[in-house]
């Protein structure tokens, strides 16, 4: 079996074999996995691009075509109120524009046991959500005669997150400084510390301590808990993934976000190229469109080629294009010919828009070979 394998190594690429390899059944005889590598060796000789073939032209005819019969919609989750996901033609673009700040961040958090079978999930779920000073107080006064600014908490709401007087005052005085704090039973009470404080000053303290972090991950504002197959998920409105990875009960290896940019932060760009590819095919494929994923593929390998992810945009890719006519042809041309001529750029005039622009066939196609006669 193997020796028949080996007479394709040089055939096929090795990723193919390991997987004919891993997925064959047991006791297989030698005629019928010979029409299996045949087959495959058909198959990827049919998948292999022609040399000179406008790769380019026909990925982005094969996206932007059916994406025209894209809809701008949004979903929106049942029950809970600010948890929406930008789907269709808005997040294609949000995706391949590359954009840093995105409408929906949502994270799917994956779980280890027990909690992945639903135990505690409420409590685990509450535990990542993040609560601020706003929400566990029921009202937020200034003492006009002190200078004080008197913080009245939400008994109830405290008693059910597991937070005591003492948590949110530490919480403050680690993020507010120059304000003494006592501690009022019912009341928190905080004085500055500065001799004279307008009451301008104290009125623009107190709109700053209602954002004050008390507990969860910051960034997340709502949680979902939610059953899929077997296992109980978590699904979140905002993403901080560096930090929900360190949690203990998550499972590290499934958690996922829609950022493709604080992928690449944490887990580096190959992980993020993937995430593009995933991100981009699964918006098409709710669309009910099909698009041929090598197509994706292409626009996710030129976004990260560079090492970090650029837009398809005149900041990102566009930016990147050695070609001064080409860089010129897609927007801003004068900027981009004067900064040129200063400089003293060449041209090599090594692809399609520069060759357009200049009346000479282009290196696709026909185009690649060029004919050398001897003169007599």
């Amino acid at each position: 079996m193997d020796k028949l394998i080996s007479e394709y190594e040089d055939k096929l690429p090795r990723k193919v074999i390991d997987d004919i390899r891993a997925n064959l059944p047991k006791g297989i005889n030698q005629a019928k996995l010979k029409k299996i590598m045949d087959k495959a060796l058909g198959e990827y000789e049919n998948a292999k691009v022609n040399a000179g073939e406008s790769v380019g032209i026909i990925a982005a005819e094969s996206i932007g075509e059916p994406g025209t019969q894209m809809t701008l919609n949004t979903f929106h989750f049942a029950g809970v109120a600010e948890m929406n996901v930008t789907l269709g033609l808005p997040r294609i673009i949000e995706i391949l524009d590359g954009r840093k700040e995105i409408k929906t961040p949502i994270m799917q958090i994956r779980l280890k046991a027990p909690y992945s079978k639903g135990k505690d999930i409420k409590e685990f779920a509450l535990s990542i959500k993040e609560t601020k000073l706003s929400e566990i107080t029921t009202e937020f006064s200034i003492s006009l005669a002190d200078s004080e600014i008197e913080v009245k908490l939400d008994k109830e709401k405290m008693k059910s997150l597991n937070l005591t007087n003492t948590n949110v005052v530490n919480s403050i005085s680690k993020q507010l400084k120059g304000f003494t704090i006592k501690d009022n039973k019912e009341l928190i009470i905080l004085k500055s510390r500065a001799k004279e404080e307008a009451l301008n000053e104290v009125y623009k303290a107190k709109e700053k301590i209602k954002d004050i972090h008390i507990r969860g991950v910051k960034g997340i504002s709502q949680v979902l808990p939610v059953k899929r197959d077997d296992e109980f998920i978590i699904m979140t409105s905002g993403s901080n993934l560096s930090e929900v990875l360190q949690i203990d009960g998550v499972d590290s290896h499934r958690t996922t976000t829609n950022n493709i940019f604080e992928i690449q932060e944490v887990l580096g760009v190959e992980a993020a190229r993937q995430a593009i590819i995933e991100e981009v095919f699964n918006v098409i494929e709710n669309q009910g469109l099909n698009v041929d994923v090598r197509h994706i593929m292409l626009v996710a390998d030129t976004m990260c080629v560079l090492g970090m992810i650029k837009g398809i945009t005149r900041y990102g890719v566009v930016s990147e294009k050695s070609s001064v006519l080409a860089r010129a042809s897609f927007e801003t041309p004068i900027k981009h010919i004067i900064n040129a001529a200063l400089v003293g750029e060449n041209d090599t005039l090594n692809s399609v828009v520069e060759n357009v622009m200049l009346n000479q066939p282009v290196p696709i196609g026909t185009g690649v070979p060029k004919l050398v006669t001897k003169k007599k």
